[in-house]
């Protein structure tokens, strides 16, 4: 009879079935792939479970870990025995240990050695403070640790992974708290991140010396020896590896595939460096990250390497090191006073270390006290790294259970404490006051010689020709206030973003964003917005907002109070298709313009882009629009006028301004609707319409012979909408979000998207004929009326299905 799986010396792969009396618990790949989904499903219920507390999901993967150790639920040795039985922990950490290599591929694409380079005095003597003191303390530690819980371990190595463990700061992590607490563009974020990166590097490079004297009991000569040979690695490395990949980066165009083989032999390279700095004795984990770090970062090649490794390896096979290192965890070796006073002791020291360091040296270059506080919570961050250096120290019998268990804890904590005490110390000033910030209209500057701001919002390059085309035909000719333009990209923090794309698109915050390399495939772009920069009375200033969807309005809000906006642009949450209608581009959009017209510090205009004209930049000598205001009443109809009479300063605009009057002589009849409106509120709308009517003329009807002015007198909704189809041929209309007036209310239905207006919906209606973009202009008030704040609550109907 053949031998039970029991008394098998090695598991085998597959079973024959549970019909065939085979338990597939018995079997090596059965039996991973239940611990596999018994990890993602427990990581995924922790890290939703831990969302409130905005923790970063390396937080909920530790405690994952543990929690299926022996610690918690291995605390009942048939269901240890049976999950996870000894002799399947070969296959386990096997795996883990694969998808490590690959995400400290990613750790070290995050990894800019030209912008290392570049680091600031500041930044580099924060890294230095925040790494000396620490490992100092790490030492003093260590020694009473020998003392005491440790004693009988090789004590050279032992210190150096202490000091290690205490110096560390997880840069992938901290990237991560950084964009959830919107911090990554500010000066305390970018200090950070430059701080976190030269620790990194020096950490990385303290652990291999750590692994290089942590060798067996044999000569000094073997770490020599290993050392030695690991800085030839590096050196070898560094000659060959961006010589290839920018051979490969050049082969690579912008908005191309990356070819498979490229790819292919990336990773090859990653598991041959890996086998490589393994025979060496330093870990395959060093090869990978070396890999990853000299690939060169221009390019669309290391952002294609991301988004084809990224989500299956830190997504499947990240999980699996976390637990991997939580059977090795017991918090129960921790026992007595001594122990939890131990545990205390490392806590303290780790936190003082890192904290104490970052802000005396914040407060030595004359950092205000909360900034430097709050530099000094975020560097306190620790993570995977933390935990590697951890496994690393405990499988070289460096560290034993008790020891290794107090500093799992101690990473545990000190990550999860990071969020909420940075969000408790430092609130980022807003400025400017509201006493500096006047304009926040485009009607009523009247001849300010103040700089005319404006934020231009936009999700990607398709919404960036008809944005350059409108901050054309903005700009006039008369007028002798400068047009400054913030353009803001708004990248969304989704649970996939890497920290390569957050951190690189931090850095460059403020920076030309259409600096694209030379082979890029967006020539017309970068032709047209270096055509503006050297415009002398445009001025553009990009930058960058990265947040989750539901809070992206804080950022555009944010971002016009501290650049003095006088309107906000937004691009419509639908797309042109080709044939003609509108399609969703994302529902979510639609609830950030939401919020900003509820929230905006601002006037704010939201653009439905039908190609306003065309798909690149025309030379103002080339410029031949028609735009059409759509005039019935109130505030944001007179907004929408001084847009029209900014633009009918330029020469190639041609304006038409058609107000809407109702017809003295139409009564309520049968078919007719009834309008109930206050008539005081009536008759001072009309004088203040009559008024902003009559400067207008004034200003511009004499004095350019493209602007128009009509007068249309309806009657009913049909004569209405008949008369506004007579404009369908426009390039663009600019109408008001919440029109009053008796006129309008012939308008007023049921409408799918409420927060447009009713003009503005008429426009987008598939019914409505045009090819216009339309720009719906919301006028800035301290308190939006309840009227229009109910059109913002409404969700509209959905009789207009995108077909």
């Amino acid at each position: 009879m053949a031998s039970t799986p029991d008394c098998a010396p090695l598991m085998k792969a597959t079973s024959h079935g549970v019909f065939q009396g085979d338990s597939p618990l018995h079997y090596a790949l059965p039996l991973v792939i239940l611990q596999m989904c018994l990890v993602l499903i427990l990581t995924r219920v922790l890290a939703y479970l831990l969302k409130p507390l905005r923790q970063p999901r390396v937080v909920a993967e530790i405690v994952g870990g543990v929690l299926l150790g022996p610690s918690a639920l291995g605390r009942n040795k048939a269901y240890l025995h049976t999950v996870f039985p000894p002799r399947s922990l070969t296959v386990l950490d096997t795996l883990a240990n694969i998808g490590l290599l690959f995400f400290l591929f990613l750790v070290g694409l995050e990894l800019d050695l030209n912008s290392l380079r570049r680091t600031g005095k500041k930044a580099l003597s924060i890294a230095m403070a925040g790494i000396s003191l620490p490992f100092i303390l790490g030492i003093g530690v260590s020694f009473i640790l020998i003392g005491t819980i440790s004693g009988g371990v090789d004590e050279g190595p032992f210190i150096v992974f202490m000091g290690v463990a205490m110096s560390i700061t997880a840069f992938p992590v901290l990237a991560r708290i950084l964009a959830e607490l919107k911090l990554l563009t500010t000066d305390v974020g970018k200090m950070a991140m430059s701080a976190a990166a030269v620790n990194d590097v020096v950490a990385w490079i303290l652990l291999a010396l750590a692994v290089a004297l942590s060798g067996t009991g044999r000569s000094p000569l073997v770490a020599l020896w290993v050392f030695l040979c690991a800085s030839g690695f590096v050196l070898l490395c560094s000659f060959l590896v961006p010589r290839v990949f920018n051979w490969m980066s050049q082969r690579c165009p912008n908005g191309e595939p990356v070819d498979e083989l490229y790819v292919c032999v990336t990773l090859g390279g990653v598991l041959a460096a890996s086998f490589v700095t393994d025979t060496i004795g330093i870990h395959a984990l060093f090869g990978a990250f070396v890999v990853g770090v000299l690939i060169p970062k221009e390019g669309p090649f290391g952002g294609a390497l991301v988004e084809k490794v990224e989500d299956l390896v830190s997504g499947l096979f990240l999980p699996l090191y976390f637990v991997s290192s939580g059977l090795k965890t017991n918090v129960a070796s921790i026992k007595g006073a001594r122990s939890w006073g131990l545990l205390l002791l490392v806590i303290f020291t780790a936190c003082f270390g890192k904290i104490a360091g970052s802000v005396g040296v914040c407060l030595m270059w004359k950092m205000p006290f909360m900034e430097a506080l709050a530099i000094g919570l975020l560097m306190n961050t620790k993570g995977l790294v933390e935990i590697i250096v951890l496994n690393i120290g405990k499988d070289r019998g460096v560290l034993n259970d008790e020891t290794f268990a107090i500093l799992v804890l101690m990473a545990l904590l000190t990550t999860f404490i990071t969020t909420p005490l940075v969000v408790a110390v430092y609130k980022p000033a807003k400025t400017p006051s509201n006493s500096e910030y006047k304009h926040r209209t485009l009607d009523g500057r009247g001849s300010s010689t103040s700089p005319f701001r404006m934020l231009f919002c936009f999700h990607s390059v398709r919404n960036i020709p008809t944005m350059i085309n409108l901050i054309e035909v903005l700009r006039g000719t008369g007028k002798r206030e400068v047009l400054l333009v913030h353009a803001m990209h708004l990248m969304e923090l989704s649970e996939r973003s890497s920290a390569i794309l957050m951190v690189h698109k931090a850095r460059k915050n403020g920076l030309p964003f259409w600096k694209k390399d030379t082979n890029s495939g967006s020539d017309q772009i970068v032709v047209a917005f270096e055509a503006f920069q050297q415009l002398s009375r445009v001025a553009i200033w990009p930058t960058t907002a990265i947040s989750a969807v539901s809070s992206m309005h804080e950022d555009i809000c944010s971002g016009a109070e501290s650049n003095r906006a006088a309107m906000i642009i937004l691009p419509f949450h639908k797309h042109l298709r080709l044939d003609g209608q509108l399609e969703t581009t994302r529902a979510e959009y639609r609830h950030v313009n939401k919020k900003v017209l509820e929230y905006a510090p601002c006037s704010v205009g939201i653009l439905v882009d039908r190609g306003f004209g065309g798909t690149s930049h025309i030379a103002a000598s080339n410029v031949n629009s028609l735009v059409t205001v759509l005039f019935f009443g109130g505030q944001d109809d007179h907004e929408a006028l001084a847009y029209g009479a900014r633009m009918a300063e330029h020469p190639g605009i041609n304006l038409i301004v058609a107000r809407f009057l109702l017809n003295p002589s139409a009564t309520a009849t049968s078919g007719s609707i009834t309008i109930d409106i206050k008539e005081s509120n009536t008759i001072e709308t009309q004088t203040s319409d009559n008024d902003v009517i009559e400067e207008f003329k004034k200003k511009f009807l004499l004095k350019y012979n493209t602007v128009k002015y009509e007068e249309r007198v309806v009657a009913d909704a049909s004569e209405t909408e008949a008369m506004i189809r007579e404009y369908g041929r426009s390039n663009l209309f600019l109408v008001g979000r919440m029109p009053e007036g008796v006129v309008v209310e012939f308008l007023k239905k049921n409408s799918e998207c409420p927060e447009m207006g009713p003009v503005g919906n008429l426009l987008i209606s598939p019914s409505f004929t045009t090819a216009a973009s339309v720009l719906v202009v919301q006028q800035y008030h301290t308190q939006l009326s309840l009227h229009s704040l109910a059109s913002l609550r409404e969700d509209g109907t959905t009789d207009w299905v995108d077909s």
